[in-house]
């Protein structure tokens, strides 16, 4: 058992640290170094705004995205296109989609995916509320933006399983060569997806 070299309160701060996904031990000690040589630039700042942020932010009861307003600031924007909802697996997934500013329409956050294996089933996850929104009738188009896993794929069919009969387009992102993408360097798995999605010039 390794010897503690810090005092009970840097150890549970470098302990919550590497609970953080992508931080390890080593990783999480690095972080909690650096916070506390620059404890007013940073750790003072850093705790503020964790505190602000455990008191205000709420899951969006409508889509499921974290904001400090319920409905979230997407949902409730009257610029939005209400009427095509944008599928995801993790609120990550709604982010990286919003940067890119390639859609202006509103969203449904799962929570995750379909995994038996892991005993994930459909009422584990935010799947009821989004066949509710689609049984409204105000929605034309469900674009499934799930990731290009098995369990991605299993999601996918359940989901559209469960809208069969909705006069509703449902529609998955196209998987395949990224752009600027060289093919030598692309795995078998994405060639196969390009290639099975190719479109007409």
């Amino acid at each position: 058992m390794s010897k503690s070299v810090a005092g009970p309160e840097i150890e549970k701060l470098i302990q919550l640290l590497a609970r953080v996904p992508g931080l390890g031990p080593r990783s999480a000690r690095r972080a909690a170094l650096q916070l506390i040589k620059k404890k007013q630039q940073l750790l003072g700042p850093l705790a503020e705004a964790m505190s602000v942020a455990f008191d205000k932010v709420q899951i969006c009861s409508q889509c499921g995205n974290v904001d400090t307003l319920n409905p979230c600031t997407i949902c409730t924007d009257p610029r939005r296109d209400n009427a095509v909802i944008i599928v995801v697996e993790d609120v990550a997934d709604l982010w990286a989609l919003e940067r890119a500013a390639a859609m202006n329409c509103v969203y449904h956050v799962l929570g995750g995916t379909l995994s038996p294996l892991d005993g994930v089933g459909p009422d584990d996850l935010n799947l009821r509320p989004l066949v509710d929104r689609a049984s409204a009738g105000d929605i034309k188009e469900i674009i499934i933006a799930v990731n290009a896993t098995v369990e991605g794929q299993t999601t996918a069919h359940y989901i559209t399983d469960q809208l069969d009969g909705l006069d509703i387009s449902i529609t998955r992102l196209a998987h395949g060569v990224p752009v600027g993408g060289e093919l030598d360097y692309l795995d078998e798995g994405t060639l196969t997806a390009a290639l099975r999605s190719r479109t007409r010039l």
